[in-house]
């Protein structure tokens, strides 16, 4: 037995296993949002159940205020485009399943209603233009050649580590004009701010405000010196801009924290997620080393396979009705995009990674309606690219071990992927 069958096959005993738990637990005794369950790849069959027996459902059963979970994808998309009705403000209690930490309050776009998220948002956009995403479209291709070319033959390394992280963060250090030498460090604030308790992450409560601190302290000397002499990179935007040169201290944390966590963990984890797709289904990974042009619907298949992150949250402005339930203002509403790309009601076979589907874009990876996320074609590009240099490369990309995955309900990614080219 190959080692990638023998992986496919321990898998598929593990979610056996979670099916027989999922299935025979009472659906009132559901905690979908459990970390342990995405990190051991084992939520699957819970959200199956949902979407047949209680697509909107109250958990009241975790270690966190209750929350209703929308798990069907047309339920989603009412709750992302209905911003009358459930606020994604911080003020009333953000975008994650758990409500912002005392001391975290920070304000960013992404987390504000209108006119405030629109005008803020409006900002960075120039970024992200078809224009500007062709210039640098030849520095991800030369970084990615660099990377590949870089990598050892015939021995195991950490695919996140030698390639996701290190293209990515040479990206965010390219989008913010940070300093290149310690880029490192823009990988290390997204990982530490969206962290949980018990994820090996941060020790304590304590490191996680100091490295933060540090974040903050780091981004404030920058956007001083943007504001004399402004670059064309997203700090110079917001400090120039009508609309954002007057941010608190605290908005302009936000906003950075959100920038960063954006262009890292969408671009890294679907990185790495692709070399374990294709692998995990050896037929696909044929079709794409036989038809290389099949990377332009491989790319959007990998983002809803993988889902980088499985939910957003929103709190119900207004009393109001979702799937027959009675949802309460103040009520905070998860909208979980990683169950409603599994819905056989709208995606044909949605369990299965399909490289050459016909309508591969229609995901709810990049969430809808005015949070849809403004970064999403360099993520795209960045993983064509990538993945057009591999080709040239290498025949194939062999993963050799488990991956470990984080310890999140929020970040569906990767701690480490242990790979190996055959050379």
């Amino acid at each position: 037995m190959t080692a990638q069958a023998a992986l496919r096959s321990d898998h598929a005993d593990l979610l056996r296993d979670a099916r027989l738990e999922a299935y025979s637990t009472p659906i009132e005794d559901f905690h979908p949002g459990a970390p342990r369950l995405f990190q051991n790849d084992t939520l699957w069959p819970w959200f199956e159940r949902l979407r047949k027996e209680a697509p909107v459902h109250y958990c009241t059963k975790a270690p966190i205020e209750p929350y209703w979970s929308v798990t069907r994808y047309h339920d989603i998309m009412h709750v992302d485009t209905n911003h009358a009705l459930f606020s994604s403000d911080v003020s009333n209690g953000g975008i994650m399943i758990r409500d912002v930490p005392p001391g975290y309050e920070w304000p960013s776009f992404i987390a504000m209603d209108e006119p405030r998220h629109g005008e803020q948002r409006k900002t960075v956009q120039p970024m992200f233009t078809p224009e500007h995403l062709d210039e640098m479209a030849v520095l991800i291709r030369q970084r990615s050649a660099k990377v590949l070319d870089s990598l050892p033959r015939n021995e195991t390394f950490n695919w996140v580590e030698k390639v996701s992280i290190e293209l990515t963060t040479q990206m965010l250090a390219t989008l913010f004009d940070f300093p290149f030498e310690e880029r490192r460090k823009l990988t290390r604030w997204s990982d530490v701010s969206t962290a949980l308790p018990k994820s090996g992450i941060v020790s304590s409560e304590e490191e996680r405000r100091r490295e933060l601190a540090d974040c903050a302290e780091t981004f404030g000397r920058m956007w001083k010196e943007r504001q004399a002499n402004p670059g064309r990179d997203l700090i110079s935007m917001m400090a120039h801009s009508e609309a954002t040169r007057h941010m608190t201290p605290d908005n302009l944390m936000g906003n950075l924290i959100l920038l960063i966590v954006g262009g890292n963990d969408t671009t890294r984890n679907t990185m790495t997620a692709s070399v374990l797709a294709l692998n995990e289904n050896p037929a696909e990974y044929q079709k794409l080393r036989d038809n290389p042009a099949l990377i332009e619907t491989m790319v959007p298949e990998v983002i809803r396979w993988q889902t980088p992150l499985a939910h957003m949250r929103r709190t119900a402005l207004v009393d109001t009705e979702l799937g027959g339930q009675k949802i309460r203002k103040g009520d905070r509403v998860v909208m979980w995009y990683v169950s409603g790309n599994r819905d056989g009601e709208v995606i044909e076979h949605p369990d299965a990674f399909i490289i050459d589907r016909k309508r591969p874009r229609i995901h709810l990876s990049f969430g809808f309606g005015i949070h849809r996320c403004v970064g999403m074609r360099l993520a795209e590009l960045q993983l064509r690219i990538v993945w057009q240099e591999i080709l040239k490369r290498f025949d194939r990309i062999e993963v050799v071990g488990e991956p470990k995955r984080v310890y999140s309900s929020f970040v569906r990614g990767y701690e480490s992927l242990p790979v190996r080219i055959p050379g």
